[in-house]
């Protein structure tokens, strides 16, 4: 199979990315698949590359995704010329914006190629974390207490109860997120999310354990990886913004499996399909919650294409249900063949 792998991207994301195409390649069965690695440079450049080894960036040869389906693939790009690589699957290995937000989901829509992961619509849904609240909310799951600010608005900090988390609506891995815990922090804490997006998000503080779960397929036929907790020593969660988590964290240490009661693990569980459900995703995706003491499990967050690096979460909690990396690509690939033409 000719699988074009889509990394690198022009997002805060970009070298969680790379590191997740890094552990792709090296669990991807070469029997079974013939790869393409394309990388996006920093600066939003494509290059069709040998793979996300050190250096991709100042090579490879220029390329561009076709979004004409008479010409289904890759356009390589030369003197004058160009040369057509068929494709018969994208496996867009993107983080953040632009590559979990429906932006290369619609540009894989018009090429009429099958992709791995969720759609344009679930896609943009899930990145912004107010409307996902939203849609979760009708259909009877707990979300946090939320407001929104937007771009030239200005918000009044008396009302507010605190502590409260200040966030990009529509960014990921904790990158501008701020926890408040006085009304004096709250204006720059909106200034920090504003530097990733213009629509901000403050959120009230669940009191709770925060737990996720990993989710692989589509429709009534879901698999959940083993819930895992994060106990934090002090801060939020950030570790993709740390300087070395291939070793350990600053601040937090995630258990896999959640060290919960065996009933409460499968609530858990069944939550995490029921918002994976509701807000339309497909393929696969992590879907993070808080667990209070009594039991309720509340929404955090959705990643339809969560990081796949050797410290990442998600082929951890498929790792500890039985089924390796390889297994969960395979899985996927073979998701969005059936699910998607």
């Amino acid at each position: 199979m000719r699988i074009g792998i889509i990394f690198g991207g022009v997002s805060e994301e970009h070298p969680v990315s790379v590191k997740s195409a890094r552990e792709i390649a090296e669990h991807l069965d070469a029997d079974k698949y013939e790869p393409f690695w394309i990388g996006v440079t920093e600066s939003g450049a494509w290059r069709l590359c040998d793979g996300p080894d050190p250096g991709w960036e100042d090579g490879g040869r220029p390329v561009v995704l076709s979004p004409d389906r008479s010409a289904r693939g890759l356009l390589v790009l030369g003197r004058g010329e160009f040369e057509v690589i068929g494709l018969d699957l994208v496996l867009p290995v993107l983080h953040g914006k632009l590559g979990e937000d429906g932006a290369v989901q619609g540009l894989l829509e018009l090429s009429g190629i099958p992709y791995v992961g969720c759609d344009v619509q679930s896609s943009a849904l899930c990145m912004d974390k107010s409307l996902a609240y939203v849609v979760a909310g009708a259909a009877g799951i707990p979300t946090p207490d939320f407001r929104t600010v937007l771009a030239d608005e200005d918000v009044d900090p008396e009302p507010l109860t605190y502590p409260v988390f200040v966030k990009p609506a529509r960014s990921g891995s904790s990158f501008g997120v701020s926890k408040v815990t006085r009304r004096e922090e709250l204006p720059s804490a909106v200034r920090t999310a504003r530097r990733y997006d213009s629509k901000v998000l403050i959120e009230g503080a669940v009191v709770g354990s925060e737990v996720g779960c990993a989710i692989l397929g589509d429709g009534p036929d879901l698999i959940a990886g083993e819930v895992d907790r994060i106990s934090l020593s002090h801060g939020f969660f950030r570790i993709h913004q740390e300087s070395a988590p291939e070793i350990g964290s600053e601040n937090s240490t995630v258990t896999v499996p959640a060290d919960i009661p065996e009933r409460t693990r499968s609530r858990v569980q069944e939550v995490a399909k029921a918002i994976y459900r509701a807000l339309g995703c497909s393929g696969l995706a992590r879907v993070d919650m808080f667990l209070r003491e009594d039991g309720t499990v509340v929404l955090n967050e959705v990643n339809t294409f969560p990081g796949m690096t050797s410290y990442s979460r998600y082929p951890r909690m498929m790792a500890a249900a039985g089924i390796p990396l390889a297994e969960v690509v395979d899985r996927a690939v073979a998701s969005a063949l059936t699910g998607r033409s």
